[in-house]
Protein backbone atom coordinates (compact mmCIF):
# COMPACT_ATOMS: atom_id res chain seq x y z
CA UNK A 1 0.00 0.00 0.00
CA UNK A 2 1.73 3.15 -1.24
CA UNK A 3 1.71 6.27 0.92
CA UNK A 4 2.95 9.86 0.73
CA UNK A 5 5.78 11.24 2.80
CA UNK A 6 4.87 13.89 5.41
CA UNK A 7 6.38 16.63 3.22
CA UNK A 8 3.90 15.87 0.44
CA UNK A 9 1.01 15.48 2.85
CA UNK A 10 1.74 18.99 4.20
CA UNK A 11 1.56 20.40 0.66
CA UNK A 12 -1.70 18.56 -0.07
CA UNK A 13 -3.26 19.84 3.15
CA UNK A 14 -2.32 23.46 2.35
CA UNK A 15 -3.73 23.17 -1.16
CA UNK A 16 -6.94 21.64 0.16
CA UNK A 17 -7.28 24.39 2.76
CA UNK A 18 -7.10 26.97 -0.01
CA UNK A 19 -9.80 25.18 -1.97
CA UNK A 20 -12.05 24.99 1.08
CA UNK A 21 -12.19 28.76 1.53
CA UNK A 22 -12.79 29.17 -2.21
CA UNK A 23 -16.06 27.23 -2.01
CA UNK A 24 -19.21 29.27 -2.71
CA UNK A 25 -21.32 29.83 0.40
CA UNK A 26 -24.09 27.59 -0.91
CA UNK A 27 -21.67 24.66 -1.24
CA UNK A 28 -20.15 25.38 2.16
CA UNK A 29 -23.59 25.18 3.76
CA UNK A 30 -24.68 22.03 1.94
CA UNK A 31 -21.41 20.18 2.52
CA UNK A 32 -21.27 21.45 6.10
CA UNK A 33 -24.78 20.14 6.70
CA UNK A 34 -23.68 16.75 5.40
CA UNK A 35 -20.57 16.82 7.58
CA UNK A 36 -22.59 17.46 10.73
CA UNK A 37 -25.16 14.83 9.75
CA UNK A 38 -22.52 12.19 8.99
CA UNK A 39 -20.77 12.62 12.36
CA UNK A 40 -24.16 12.49 14.08
CA UNK A 41 -25.13 9.32 12.22
CA UNK A 42 -21.89 7.76 13.42
CA UNK A 43 -22.77 8.74 17.00
CA UNK A 44 -26.33 7.45 16.55
CA UNK A 45 -24.98 4.12 15.32
CA UNK A 46 -22.69 4.02 18.37
CA UNK A 47 -25.68 4.47 20.69
CA UNK A 48 -27.73 1.80 18.94
CA UNK A 49 -24.85 -0.67 19.10
CA UNK A 50 -23.94 -0.22 22.78
CA UNK A 51 -27.42 0.54 24.15
CA UNK A 52 -28.27 -3.05 24.98
CA UNK A 53 -24.79 -4.34 25.83
CA UNK A 54 -24.31 -5.58 29.42
CA UNK A 55 -22.54 -3.06 31.64
CA UNK A 56 -20.42 -5.81 33.19
CA UNK A 57 -18.60 -6.10 29.86
CA UNK A 58 -16.62 -3.06 30.97
CA UNK A 59 -14.17 -1.62 28.45
CA UNK A 60 -15.33 -4.08 25.80
CA UNK A 61 -18.47 -1.95 25.40
CA UNK A 62 -16.35 1.07 24.46
CA UNK A 63 -14.26 -1.00 22.07
CA UNK A 64 -17.33 -2.35 20.28
CA UNK A 65 -18.93 1.09 20.10
CA UNK A 66 -15.67 2.68 19.03
CA UNK A 67 -15.38 0.24 16.16
CA UNK A 68 -18.53 1.62 14.48
CA UNK A 69 -18.28 5.33 15.34
CA UNK A 70 -15.60 6.10 12.67
CA UNK A 71 -18.20 5.67 9.90
CA UNK A 72 -19.03 9.37 10.41
CA UNK A 73 -15.60 10.73 9.49
CA UNK A 74 -15.17 8.09 6.79
CA UNK A 75 -18.30 9.44 5.10
CA UNK A 76 -17.10 13.02 5.48
CA UNK A 77 -13.72 12.28 3.88
CA UNK A 78 -14.71 9.74 1.21
CA UNK A 79 -18.33 10.59 0.37
CA UNK A 80 -17.80 14.34 0.67
CA UNK A 81 -18.57 16.78 3.45
CA UNK A 82 -17.15 19.74 5.33
CA UNK A 83 -16.31 19.40 9.01
CA UNK A 84 -15.13 22.34 11.07
CA UNK A 85 -12.78 20.20 13.17
CA UNK A 86 -11.07 18.96 10.01
CA UNK A 87 -10.90 22.47 8.60
CA UNK A 88 -9.08 23.51 11.75
CA UNK A 89 -6.19 21.59 10.23
CA UNK A 90 -6.33 22.36 6.51
CA UNK A 91 -7.51 25.96 6.60
CA UNK A 92 -5.07 26.80 9.40
CA UNK A 93 -2.16 25.37 7.45
CA UNK A 94 -3.16 27.47 4.43
CA UNK A 95 -3.08 30.49 6.76
CA UNK A 96 0.37 29.55 8.06
CA UNK A 97 1.54 29.30 4.45
CA UNK A 98 0.25 32.87 3.94
CA UNK A 99 -2.08 31.82 1.14
CA UNK A 100 -5.24 33.03 2.87
CA UNK A 101 -6.02 35.63 5.50
CA UNK A 102 -7.38 35.33 9.02
CA UNK A 103 -10.66 36.73 7.70
CA UNK A 104 -11.02 33.72 5.39
CA UNK A 105 -10.31 31.34 8.26
CA UNK A 106 -12.95 32.99 10.47
CA UNK A 107 -15.52 33.03 7.68
CA UNK A 108 -14.97 29.38 6.79
CA UNK A 109 -15.10 28.20 10.38
CA UNK A 110 -18.23 30.26 11.11
CA UNK A 111 -20.28 28.98 8.18
CA UNK A 112 -19.09 25.38 8.46
CA UNK A 113 -19.79 25.34 12.21
CA UNK A 114 -23.29 26.70 11.59
CA UNK A 115 -23.94 24.14 8.87
CA UNK A 116 -22.51 21.30 10.99
CA UNK A 117 -24.90 22.34 13.75
CA UNK A 118 -27.79 22.18 11.29
CA UNK A 119 -26.83 18.65 10.27
CA UNK A 120 -26.46 17.55 13.90
CA UNK A 121 -29.84 19.04 14.83
CA UNK A 122 -31.48 17.32 11.88
CA UNK A 123 -30.27 13.87 12.92
CA UNK A 124 -30.95 14.47 16.62
CA UNK A 125 -34.50 15.71 16.01
CA UNK A 126 -35.78 13.62 13.12
CA UNK A 127 -33.96 10.33 13.66
CA UNK A 128 -33.38 10.57 17.40
CA UNK A 129 -36.60 12.28 18.57
CA UNK A 130 -39.25 11.74 15.88
CA UNK A 131 -38.23 8.20 14.90
CA UNK A 132 -37.26 7.54 18.53
CA UNK A 133 -33.83 6.05 17.99
CA UNK A 134 -32.42 7.89 21.02
CA UNK A 135 -35.62 7.98 23.07
CA UNK A 136 -36.68 4.38 23.49
CA UNK A 137 -35.78 2.06 26.36
CA UNK A 138 -32.08 1.61 27.03
CA UNK A 139 -31.14 3.95 24.17
CA UNK A 140 -32.65 6.93 25.99
CA UNK A 141 -30.80 5.96 29.15
CA UNK A 142 -27.53 5.67 27.23
CA UNK A 143 -28.08 8.96 25.37
CA UNK A 144 -28.73 10.92 28.55
CA UNK A 145 -25.85 9.24 30.38
CA UNK A 146 -23.38 10.11 27.59
CA UNK A 147 -24.62 13.70 27.35
CA UNK A 148 -24.43 14.21 31.10
CA UNK A 149 -20.91 12.78 31.17
CA UNK A 150 -19.91 15.46 28.64
CA UNK A 151 -21.56 18.17 30.74
CA UNK A 152 -20.09 16.89 34.00
CA UNK A 153 -16.58 18.02 33.01
CA UNK A 154 -15.44 21.47 34.10
CA UNK A 155 -14.52 24.15 31.56
CA UNK A 156 -10.82 23.27 31.70
CA UNK A 157 -11.48 19.51 31.62
CA UNK A 158 -13.70 19.90 28.56
CA UNK A 159 -11.10 22.10 26.86
CA UNK A 160 -8.24 19.68 27.48
CA UNK A 161 -10.34 16.69 26.46
CA UNK A 162 -11.21 18.53 23.24
CA UNK A 163 -7.52 19.16 22.54
CA UNK A 164 -6.88 15.43 22.69
CA UNK A 165 -9.88 14.74 20.50
CA UNK A 166 -8.98 17.01 17.62
CA UNK A 167 -5.34 16.06 17.85
CA UNK A 168 -6.47 12.55 16.92
CA UNK A 169 -9.18 13.66 14.47
CA UNK A 170 -6.68 15.73 12.51
CA UNK A 171 -4.11 12.94 12.63
CA UNK A 172 -6.78 10.67 11.13
CA UNK A 173 -7.34 13.22 8.36
CA UNK A 174 -3.58 13.63 7.93
CA UNK A 175 -3.25 9.87 7.44
CA UNK A 176 -6.12 9.92 4.94
CA UNK A 177 -4.25 12.54 2.89
CA UNK A 178 -1.26 10.22 2.97
CA UNK A 179 -2.77 7.48 0.82
CA UNK A 180 -4.69 7.38 -2.46
CA UNK A 181 -6.61 4.09 -2.20
CA UNK A 182 -10.00 3.65 -0.54
CA UNK A 183 -8.98 0.97 1.97
CA UNK A 184 -5.90 2.93 3.02
CA UNK A 185 -7.98 6.00 3.78
CA UNK A 186 -10.52 3.96 5.75
CA UNK A 187 -7.81 2.37 7.89
CA UNK A 188 -6.04 5.70 8.38
CA UNK A 189 -9.26 7.20 9.75
CA UNK A 190 -10.53 4.18 11.65
CA UNK A 191 -8.00 3.66 14.43
CA UNK A 192 -7.49 7.28 15.62
CA UNK A 193 -11.28 7.83 15.74
CA UNK A 194 -11.80 4.56 17.54
CA UNK A 195 -9.23 5.72 20.10
CA UNK A 196 -11.16 8.97 20.63
CA UNK A 197 -14.32 7.07 21.52
CA UNK A 198 -12.57 4.64 23.86
CA UNK A 199 -10.85 7.50 25.72
CA UNK A 200 -14.03 9.59 25.87
CA UNK A 201 -12.57 12.73 24.31
CA UNK A 202 -14.89 15.58 23.32
CA UNK A 203 -15.57 16.79 19.78
CA UNK A 204 -17.71 19.85 19.14
CA UNK A 205 -19.86 18.44 16.31
CA UNK A 206 -20.44 15.12 18.07
CA UNK A 207 -21.48 17.06 21.19
CA UNK A 208 -23.86 19.16 19.11
CA UNK A 209 -25.69 15.93 18.35
CA UNK A 210 -25.65 14.15 21.70
CA UNK A 211 -26.52 17.19 23.84
CA UNK A 212 -29.25 18.25 21.39
CA UNK A 213 -30.67 14.71 21.59
CA UNK A 214 -30.80 15.11 25.37
CA UNK A 215 -32.55 18.47 24.97
CA UNK A 216 -35.18 17.03 22.61
CA UNK A 217 -35.74 14.26 25.16
CA UNK A 218 -36.55 16.93 27.75
CA UNK A 219 -33.61 16.11 30.02
CA UNK A 220 -31.17 18.95 29.22
CA UNK A 221 -31.28 22.64 28.30
CA UNK A 222 -29.71 24.96 25.74
CA UNK A 223 -27.77 26.56 28.60
CA UNK A 224 -26.16 23.17 29.17
CA UNK A 225 -25.42 23.07 25.46
CA UNK A 226 -23.64 26.43 25.33
CA UNK A 227 -21.65 25.76 28.51
CA UNK A 228 -20.11 22.70 26.83
CA UNK A 229 -19.77 23.78 23.21
CA UNK A 230 -17.63 26.86 23.95
CA UNK A 231 -14.72 25.14 25.75
CA UNK A 232 -14.89 22.14 23.42
CA UNK A 233 -14.68 24.35 20.34
CA UNK A 234 -11.68 26.20 21.76
CA UNK A 235 -9.97 22.93 22.67
CA UNK A 236 -10.63 21.50 19.21
CA UNK A 237 -9.02 24.58 17.66
CA UNK A 238 -5.90 24.13 19.78
CA UNK A 239 -5.68 20.43 19.04
CA UNK A 240 -6.22 20.71 15.28
CA UNK A 241 -4.65 24.04 14.39
CA UNK A 242 -1.85 23.86 16.94
CA UNK A 243 -0.84 20.34 17.84
CA UNK A 244 -1.19 19.05 14.27
CA UNK A 245 -1.38 21.98 11.84
CA UNK A 246 1.23 24.29 13.31
CA UNK A 247 3.60 21.51 14.30
CA UNK A 248 3.65 19.82 10.91
CA UNK A 249 3.73 23.07 8.97
CA UNK A 250 6.70 24.24 11.02
CA UNK A 251 8.51 20.94 10.51
CA UNK A 252 7.93 20.68 6.76
CA UNK A 253 7.54 24.25 5.51
CA UNK A 254 11.11 24.47 4.18
CA UNK A 255 10.80 21.29 2.18
CA UNK A 256 7.51 22.50 0.72
CA UNK A 257 8.24 26.20 0.26
CA UNK A 258 8.72 26.01 -3.51
CA UNK A 259 5.67 23.80 -4.07
CA UNK A 260 3.45 25.80 -1.75
CA UNK A 261 4.46 29.10 -3.30
CA UNK A 262 3.14 27.87 -6.62
CA UNK A 263 -0.34 27.97 -5.14
CA UNK A 264 -1.48 31.57 -4.84
CA UNK A 265 -4.92 32.42 -3.69
CA UNK A 266 -4.29 36.14 -3.54
CA UNK A 267 -4.14 36.35 -7.32
CA UNK A 268 -7.78 35.34 -7.64
CA UNK A 269 -10.59 37.81 -8.02
CA UNK A 270 -12.22 36.11 -5.04
CA UNK A 271 -9.85 37.82 -2.61
CA UNK A 272 -10.08 41.32 -4.07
Amino acid sequence: MAFHKPEKIARLVVEDGIQKVRLPLSKMLMLGFLGGAFISLGFLLYIRVIGNLPQNWGSLVSIIGGSVFPIGLILVVLAGGELVTGNMLSVSMALYAKKISLKHVASNWFWITLANFGGALFVAYFFGHIVGLTESGPYLTKTIWIAQEKLHDSFIQSLISAIGCNWLVCLAIWLAYGVEDFIGKVLGIWFPIMAIVIMGFQQVVANMFIISAGIFAGELSWIDFSSNIIPVFIGNVIGGSGFVGFTYFTCYKKQNSEDINKVSLYKTEFLK
